[in-house]
């Protein structure tokens, strides 16, 4: 699984996309609140700049936080250490990750498990995180559906940040099933602007993929919640966009 496209994107994910956290906090507190005072230790699964590992470290869990980026990584440790939260950052492929120890509770978010390279690659996560898992433990993630590659992946969106500017275009390939963006990022240096480029690719899953899935790994309660409830104040998400899951590693 690459990580070449995630230089910029890790770089500037803080600046550019916190406006979509508290969606998100919505549908955690939701579908993860009940079991959350249950558990003693978790693993952020693509953790990024490591914004949830550090809110669940609060909490008093005894976190850890797996991504392939390298900068990705740096940047969740920095958080930690602002934070003053104990946090252990591992640089590690989602597909095949070992933790030192089994834990209550995997997260992955901000659709994160659609950046796998091909279908076949949920199998290879799946088993993966039933193996981190103790006995009677949650996996809580977030997925991207075809439904968003088709309405809200296709046109030209524009962000811009003091020093930093970005533009993405993208789509969807019928054809292999994901939906694709390319973003330029326009980025300040001294009095000129450098341009970079990057494309981004994910994958979709059939709401039955996805459970057949999940239960071949040896989850064996699985729940799921549509995005648009949690997505309130946002026209883009429709139903049927992205679909939150809950599931449950067999005793």
């Amino acid at each position: 699984m690459t990580n070449k496209p995630y230089r910029w994107l890790a770089q500037y994910y803080d600046q550019l996309f916190t406006f979509h956290l508290p969606w998100f906090e919505a549908a955690r507190r939701r579908v993860v609140g009940k079991i959350l005072p249950g558990v003693e230790s978790a693993c952020d699964l693509a953790c990024g700049t490591g914004t949830t590992a550090v809110l669940l470290a609060r909490r008093g869990i005894r976190m850890f936080a797996v991504d392939l980026s390298p900068r990705m990584c740096r940047l969740a440790r920095q958080k930690a250490r602002y934070a003053a939260v104990p946090l252990i950052v591992l640089r590690a492929d989602m597909r095949d990750f070992r933790l030192p120890e089994p834990v209550d509770l995997v997260t992955c978010e901000f659709d994160a498990l659609n950046h796998v390279p091909s279908k076949a690659d949920l199998a290879r996560v799946a088993r993966s995180v039933a193996r981190a898992l103790r006995p009677g433990g949650h996996f809580y993630f977030d997925v991207n559906n075809r439904r968003a590659f088709e309405r809200t992946w296709t046109g030209t969106g524009f962000i811009e940040q003091p020093g930093v500017a970005m533009v993405m275009h993208g789509g969807y390939d019928r054809e292999r099933d994901r939906g694709w963006t390319t973003v330029d990022w326009f980025c300040r240096e001294g009095r000129l602007w450098r341009r970079h480029r990057e494309r981004v690719e994910q994958v979709a899953w059939t709401r039955a993929e996805m459970l057949a899935t999940l239960r071949a790994a040896g989850f064996d309660k699985i729940c799921a919640w549509d995005a648009k409830p949690f997505f309130k104040g946002d026209p883009r998400i429709e139903r049927g966009c992205r679909t939150f899951y809950l599931a449950r590693k067999g005793g």
